[in-house]
Parts: structure tokens; C-alpha cells; sequence
């Protein structure tokens, strides 16, 4: 029943009250603390890595990353979550991958974590479907994060949605003349920064959950060779190249 009642406490937030919602994977993502975070389809490299490590410490401290599923930022937040502690928001039926470059991610989130969409099977991605996407990632966060955007860019959308919900947004800090969407909310107020991803972190997680373990790291605290890890992990090492988790020196890997 709780489950029930927050996600309904979730979409009353939407201008128009979704008529339906499918879904494929774990509802008891829903019953999590939930953060939304989106942003450009291009970030820089910079806000890549922000990105990779602020949703994999709010994986790690029980906090479920939601985004839409799209190439950028919202990919790479996925990604930092780990397929199990993410709900990804689809413009489109569920049984189509789109992106079709997020195919795989998309189908490990269907199986470890929760798929959803306002659109029956078979629906193809529209332009406003887009809109009722964004809308609905950001009515299911707790807050919005937004990484990086531009003006006039979707993002845009997202940002207004939240708002309009009375959303706290949140925003990674960015150079002068860089995602001009991000600094306008900074410089209105609309927005605050985040200075300190563990800091931030904490003002979500809870003290006395544990945080949960991670066999990936467990095994590069070893210092395993670099080939002996790409067999095992292949996907994971290149993401922890990216996020600065990992490094790697004379053919071993190291954590950072």
C-alpha cells in the first residue's frame, strides 16, 4: 500500500494525471529515495565523470537514480547507478529500445531495474512524448539534478516541470560560458550547486543503511592485471576508467 500511495503522491504532481503507466523490472525501486537527474546529450567530459561518480555514491548510500534513458548524461547517470538501482522513463513503448545505442542498457535495467512508460508497446518516440517523459522523471525524484545544458536545449523542459512541482534542483558547477542553462539557474537562485558530491550525498542517504558493497572494487583492491580484469568486468573497467575510480599503471589496475 505505501508503494502504492507514494508513486500516486508522485504523478498528482503532472499536469495531466497519466491515464496509464507499464512497467517491466522492480517495482520496490519505487518505495526507494529517488533522485532525478538529467541533462545534455553531449556533455563534456567534465560533467561525464560528475556525473559517473554523484550516481554511483548515491547508488552505493541506497539511493535510486532516475532518469530518461537517453545518449549523455541520462545514460552515463544509469550507468553510475548500476542496472539495479535505476528506474529509466521511456518515451516510447517498452518493448522498444530507444535510443537503439542504449539498447543493452536499457535491456539490464529491464532486467535489474525498473522500466517505465506512459505508452502501450509498439509506440514509437513523438516529439511531445518526450516532453511527457521528462516530466515524469522529474515528478518521481525526491529532487532534480540537473549536470549540464544548455538554453533552449530540452533540458530546459525538465527544469521548468520542476518548478512549476515546487522541485528542489540542484546543479553541477560549471565554467563561465559552459551549459548556460545551469548557470542562469545559479544566478536566479533557482538553483544550488553541488560543491561536494559526498556531502550531498548524505543529506539523502540514510546514516544507518549499509552502504552497499561492491565486488568490482573489492576485486581491483587487489590489483588484479589489467587483461585478468577486462575478462571479468569488461564493461565496468571502462566505466570506472571514465569515472576516475580505477587507474591503471604497468599492466595493473589500481583504485583511486
Amino acid at each position: 500500500m505505501p508503494l502504492v500511495q507514494d508513486f500516486i503522491l508522485a504523478l498528482t504532481q503532472m499536469k495531466s494525471y497519466p491515464k496509464e503507466i507499464y512497467y517491466d523490472g522492480n517495482l520496490e525501486l519505487l518505495k526507494s529515495t529517488k533522485i532525478s537527474i538529467v541533462g545534455s546529450r553531449r556533455p563534456s567530459k567534465y560533467s561525464k565523470e560528475l556525473t559517473y561518480k554523484l550516481s554511483s555514491s548515491l547508488s552505493k548510500h541506497n539511493v535510486c537514480v532516475v532518469s530518461g534513458g537517453a545518449m549523455g548524461i541520462d545514460a552515463i547517470a544509469h550507468m553510475g547507478a548500476g542496472s539495479s538501482n535505476t528506474i529509466s522513463v521511456l518515451p516510447c513503448g517498452i518493448d522498444i529500445k530507444y535510443p537503439a545505442v542504449n539498447k543493452n542498457l536499457l535491456t539490464d535495467i529491464q532486467k535489474n531495474g525498473l522500466l517505465l512508460s506512459q505508452f502501450s508497446e509498439g509506440f514509437r518516440a513523438t516529439p511531445w512524448s518526450f516532453v511527457l517523459r521528462n516530466e515524469l522523471v522529474v515528478a518521481l525524484g525526491d529532487v532534480l539534478i540537473v549536470a549540464e545544458a544548455e538554453l533552449g536545449s530540452g533540458s530546459m523542459r525538465s527544469i521548468e516541470f520542476a518548478l512549476e512541482m515546487g522541485k528542489e534542483i540542484f546543479v553541477l558547477p560549471q565554467r563561465v560560458g559552459e551549459s548556460g542553462a545551469t548557470n542562469e539557474l545559479l544566478k536566479n537562485y533557482k538553483a544550488k550547486a553541488i560543491y561536494d558530491i559526498e556531502e550531498f550525498v548524505s543529506n539523502f542517504s540514510d546514516n544507518d543503511l549499509h552502504v552497499t558493497s561492491d565486488e568490482f572494487l573489492s576485486y581491483c583492491d587487489t590489483n588484479p592485471t589489467y587483461e585478468d580484469a577486462l575478462s571479468k568486468y569488461k564493461d565496468r573497467i571502462f566505466e570506472a576508467e571514465l569515472s576516475g575510480e580505477i587507474t591503471i599503471r604497468n599492466g595493473k589496475v589500481f583504485l583511486v
